[in-house]
């Protein structure tokens, strides 16, 4: 059989003509086979459909003869921290992210939580999924339910120093994702007055779909920050692998300026360390890492790409302006957890407005924001902006779509790896006006070729 839901990074489809207990419990079986492995880590998200995949999922894994890891409902994170906690083969974890809510997925990972993607290995549980020769074994594996938040909440918090946090109001909204049930679990020890919207874990998304990219799904945080007069504001997908972050001013501020923020701060306590980016914006980051004494080294965007550089250069932090931030004390995997525990920390410690720290950087380097557009042929139109751009340009990197850099400005335009768009991001060297005006002339063009 044919199975259409193997992305680049994952499997992600709609439910159940592209995802469904039939494709789960082979992808389950075929990944127990593939790892050669004893036993797997097995978590999900909060969809009304997740259980029974995971069911079905865990039931490939055991007729393989392996073990399964059960820890439940969680986020993606989690899976990661309990692969390498636990030591185990593996991990798989059940969820679509920020996917409307008749979609669902399942994100692999093998031992130590390095990440399975299509040049690692995906392709090939594909294959063996696909197939009709099953790995039954005659002594079926066991399913050990386990609870590893304790663990896990213990691992955050070591990130942070408690006594240095000072006791601000936090607006929380996971968007009726699993995330909530992490900042509960956490309240006790942390000094904070947490204002807590969309907080209940609902898969029937009474409030939309968790998707914070979206500007729409933005507005009841930004509210609750006036209403409340918070210090800043957080939110979450669904699977909590990202979050995103507003200054008590209810701004939404682009992950772009918190990897500045963060790497800042992880620079601190580990001097002369390698920090990664992605190339789609590059500066602000490039100029404060190499300012605090660290090592700003590219790669390109997807996790996959940035865990395998964070390995080779043993970097002490790695982000992308998509908002995933990578830890290298978390197995060098991302965390939608640990990034708004540190900017709470640097808020404290610096006695300063969350706005205050971001205004510099923001005004510095003004960026356009990722804006995605449909084109009938994204290698065609990368191919024609390298033509026209390019006799302009002072430098050009074809390592990631094309990024193209002039005297005060520069762009990168790249397919996406997970949707069928081309995605643009824009930024200058302090001239907003700029900034904008080269968007619209580039998204003027990336129009002209529908």
């Amino acid at each position: 059989m044919e199975i259409k839901c193997f992305k680049a990074y994952d499997v992600r489809g709609r439910i159940p003509d592209e995802l469904n207990n039939d494709v789960a419990y082979r992808i389950g079986n075929a990944t127990a086979k593939f790892l050669d492995a004893q036993q797997i880590v097995l978590g999900r998200d909060i969809r009304l459909s997740s259980a029974e995949l995971a069911e079905a999922v865990s039931a490939g894994i055991t007729d393989s003869g392996c073990n399964v890891i059960d820890i439940g409902l969680g986020g993606t994170e989690m899976v990661y921290f309990a692969t390498g906690h636990l030591e185990a083969d593996g991990g798989i974890m059940v969820t679509a992210s920020h996917n409307p809510a008749d979609y669902n997925g399942l994100k692999i990972v093998r031992r130590e939580s390095r990440p399975v993607s299509a040049d690692s290995g995906l392709m090939d549980i594909r294959t063996l999924a696909e197939c009709d020769d099953r790995l039954i074994e005659a002594r079926k594996g066991e399913v050990d339910r386990v609870s590893i938040t304790a663990a896990y909440c213990k691992k955050l918090l070591g990130y942070v120093d408690l006594d240095k946090l000072q006791p601000l109001k936090i607006v929380v909204n996971p968007g009726n994702g699993g995330a909530g049930l992490i900042v509960d679990e956490l309240e006790s020890n942390l000094p904070f007055d947490f204002v807590k919207i969309h907080h209940e874990p609902d898969g029937d998304f009474p409030n939309g779909v968790p998707n914070p990219m979206l500007e729409e799904n933005r507005k009841p945080t930004i509210d609750a920050l006036a209403a409340t007069g918070a210090d800043f504001g957080i939110a979450w997908d669904g699977d909590f692998d990202r979050c995103f972050f507003f200054d008590e001013n209810g701004r939404f501020i682009e992950g772009y300026y918190v990897v500045g923020l963060l790497a800042e701060s992880q620079l601190a306590d580990h001097p002369n360390s390698a920090i990664i980016y992605d190339p789609r914006l590059t500066w602000n980051t490039i100029e404060t890492v190499s300012e605090h004494g660290g090592r700003p080294v590219q790669s390109k965007s997807g996790h996959s790409f940035i865990k395998e550089v964070m390995r080779r250069e043993d970097a002490i932090y790695g982000g992308e302006m998509s908002a995933h931030h990578y830890f290298r004390d978390f197995y060098y995997c991302d965390s939608g957890m640990i990034p708004w525990l540190l900017v709470a920390q640097i808020i404290s410690e610096a006695g300063q407005s969350f706005s205050s720290l971001v205004d510099d950087c923001m005004a510095r380097y003004p960026s356009s924001g990722e804006i995605n557009r449909r084109v009938p042929d994204t290698a065609a139109a990368i191919e024609y902006f390298d033509r026209y751009y390019r006799s302009k340009a002072i430098s050009v990197d074809n390592s990631d779509g094309i990024s193209m850099e002039f005297d005060t400005w520069r762009y990168n335009l790249r397919a996406s790896n997970t949707e069928p768009v081309i995605r643009l991001n824009v930024e200058s060297r302090g001239d907003v006006d700029l900034m904008r005006a080269k968007t619209e002339e580039l998204l003027h063009k990336l129009d002209s070729l529908k």
